[in-house]
Order: structure tokens, then sequence, then C-alpha cells
């Protein structure tokens, strides 16, 4: 089988992306997006671990993870796996979920990884259809919020904060919070430590219990994020590198196809098309 991957960016749904790919020994190592992975198998079936728990998805299913939710990917089957998946932010499912939660201005939370819906998976497969053809925004826009709308209803439950959390993840949430706005910077696990006020020790334990990652690692998926905003703004592969904070161009290409499945050059020339 021949591995391949093509994303599609469009703009008229606010940048949504949307992802091909056929994979065969493709295996993706921990990572998170920064929005939802919504998907359908086409072909094959597919193994990832989600919120520590490894699920396996065969053809027709539909497959959920949430936005910044720690997962996996690799074939189940020998044959390998195909599938389509639409990756949008929290910012985009806000408006479609407000009708369907008594909380105002709570995002979507989907506890199932593997949905089997006959239904819902042959409409979302209507919908990737309709988003890889051109015009057609009032039908691409009306078609998308009926498919979100359909899934969060049937699926979706409100992603609610508590009010108090408990210290350690608490300083957790103010270091993440420092890590997404300044990716680029170069941090110390003292520096991280000392910033919220625990032992390094302390921390770094605290840090992978509340995140899934180290904080080295959860860095690089922060980094990767800041990347491919760059790349949609029109940086180069190199400056974009540079800026994100990674030590050189071979590093990022190797973290960013690790992560996303395709190289920098790959996923940049997508955004021209």
């Amino acid at each position: 089988m021949q591995e391949w991957a093509s994303y599609f960016h469009l703009k008229e749904l606010g940048g949504l992306e949307l992802l091909k790919a056929q994979y065969h020994h493709k295996q993706f190592s921990k990572h998170v997006h920064e929005g939802y992975c919504i998907g359908v198998i086409e072909d094959g079936a597919q193994s990832f671990y989600r919120a520590g728990q490894l699920h396996t998805a065969p053809k027709g299913d539909i497959i959920l993870v949430n936005a910044d939710e720690i997962h996996t990917g690799s074939s189940a089957v020998e044959s390998g796996w195909k599938y389509r998946a639409i990756y949008p932010t929290p910012e985009m499912l806000l408006d479609a979920g407000q009708d369907f939660f008594s909380v105002k201005n709570s995002v979507p939370w989907f506890p199932q990884a593997v949905v089997q819906d006959v239904g819902l998976a042959q409409q979302l497969c209507l919908l990737f259809d309709l988003l890889e053809q051109k015009e057609n925004t009032l039908l691409k826009e009306s078609m998308y919020l009926s498919t979100l709308a359909r899934l969060i209803s049937r699926y979706g439950r409100a992603k609610l904060t508590p009010a108090e959390l408990p210290e350690a993840q608490r300083k957790v949430e103010i270091v993440k919070d420092l890590l997404s706005s300044f990716p680029e910077h170069d941090y110390s696990l003292t520096d991280l430590a000392t910033y919220v006020g625990l032992s390094p020790w302390h921390f770094l334990r605290e840090f992978k219990k509340y995140t899934g990652l180290p904080p080295h690692s959860w860095l690089v998926q922060v980094r990767l994020q800041k990347a491919r905003q760059l790349l949609k703004q029109g940086q180069s592969i190199a400056m974009t590198a540079q800026n994100s904070g990674f030590s050189d161009q071979s590093h990022f290409n190797r973290h960013f196809k690790k992560a996303v499945g395709v190289t920098p050059s790959q996923y940049l020339s997508t955004l021209n098309i």
C-alpha cells in the first residue's frame, strides 16, 4: 500500500482543515491538536490511544478526539487504513454547540473515541466530498453546520471547567498558558518549576499527571501549533522553524511529520491550492 496524505484549507469556513490520508506503516507518536479530530475510517482499521485507553476503529466508524487531547495513531490491520477528517477548533464548535447545552459559552466534549453510526458516517463523507469541491460556499456552510449539530446533539457533552482546581493542577495550567504564549522561548525545568513555586521533581510529576506528557514534549506540541499558524501566514519553512523555537530546520521537519503526517513543504504546498 502506498502511503499519502493531502490537506485542504477551507478559507470560507474560517480556515478549517480537511485531511485525506492513507497509511500502512505510519505510526503517530503521542501528540495533540489545537482542534478536534472528527473523521471516518474509509478502508482498513486504525488503532489509537486516547485518554489512556486503546481504541480500534474499523471501516465505517467515526473517530473523535477532543482538542488538546493526547492521542496516537497506527494501523490495526496489515493492510493499513484510509480516512478523512476535519479539525475544527474549539472556537468553531462554540457556535454550533450553543443550542444544545444549558451552560452558555461551553464547548463540546466527546466522551466516546469511536462511534458506530452509519447514517452520521455517511453524512460526514458527503460533507467531506462537498468540502473538496470549489465554490458552493452556502451549501458547504449549511452542510457543515448541520453535520456538526447532528454530531454534537448525539454524542457531545458540555465541557465544564471546575470552579476550583486542585492547587497543583492550577499551577500546571499556568505553565501551559506560559508555554502556549511563548513557545519559541528556551525553558529549563527549574525555571518552570520556580515560576509556579514547585520543586523541579514535583512539578515534573504533576505536569505529566495532568497533561499526559512531560513538559518538553508538551512544548514541542505548542511549537508545532505555532508553526502551522506561521506557515498559514506565509512564512518560509526556515523562518517558521526559527520563530517557533526549533533548534534547526531538520529538527522541525522531523517533529512536524511525526505529528502531522506530512512534511512542512508538503503542508505548505496545500496552502496555495
